[in-house]
């Protein structure tokens, strides 16, 4: 049986001041942030655009944490090597936007980085249990990818319940991610069920006392 992992908080950057963005991340590290989650949206595979590698390039120099990418971006094998040369050390693509996901792993993991696989709120969660000794995060959208500030999803609990139950079983290693209006109020629950990265928007970048907001999410 796998021991479970310690409680990682991953503020999305997507929810922090764009003028200040060295400022914003130093703080969240200082605040006892260990990772940092980078929403990448091509407005095709999500009706949104956010940003790309050049500005997780220049944030790799400034910054300690782990990038914790997540790719929400048709075909992302095309652009594996962008990401992977910007710095990030885990890369998420989605199950639902690639033609082969197994070879988009693949090419994550030959690249020498992490790879991560994310499953949308009407995806089932067991079509991807083949490929999780790929993986070393699976990512839990709690609310439909594409924009922050959105509702949670209480009914996503089971299927990381499922991913939990699938990992003892199994005794992998892969880590169990959830993305989608966390809040201290509903990260309890989500530890519960085996969640152990928690993506924080607003609860973490919109917060004075980010150590406090960090502390909260870890219980």
């Amino acid at each position: 049986m796998k021991e479970k992992k310690e409680t990682v908080v991953s503020p999305s950057l997507l929810s922090a001041d764009f003028s200040r963005l060295e400022e914003e991340v130093r703080a969240a590290e200082a605040g006892g942030a260990a990772w940092l989650h980078l929403d990448v949206m091509d407005g095709a595979f999500v009706p949104n655009i956010s940003f790309g590698a050049p500005v997780i390039r220049s944030l790799r120099p400034r910054t300690n944490l782990f990038f914790d990418a997540h790719l929400m971006i048709r075909e992302p094998i095309r652009y594996i090597g962008d990401f992977v040369s910007a710095g990030c050390d885990l890369i998420t693509v989605h199950a639902e936007a690639c033609a082969d996901v197994k070879a988009t792993l693949e090419a994550i993991r030959a690249a020498g980085k992490q790879a991560g696989l994310s499953v949308k709120p009407g995806t089932p969660v067991e079509g991807i249990f083949g490929l999780l000794p790929l993986l070393s995060v699976v990512l839990v959208m709690t609310v439909e990818p594409g924009f922050s500030g959105q509702k949670f999803m209480p009914d996503m609990l089971p299927k990381i319940k499922a991913l939990e139950h699938e990992r003892q079983r199994r005794s992998l290693g892969y880590r169990i991610e959830v993305d989608g209006g966390v809040s201290p109020e509903n990260a309890k629950l989500l530890r519960a069920a085996g969640a152990d990265v928690l993506v924080a928007g607003s609860a973490v970048f919109g917060k004075e006392d980010k150590a406090a907001a960090i502390a909260a999410l870890k219980g």
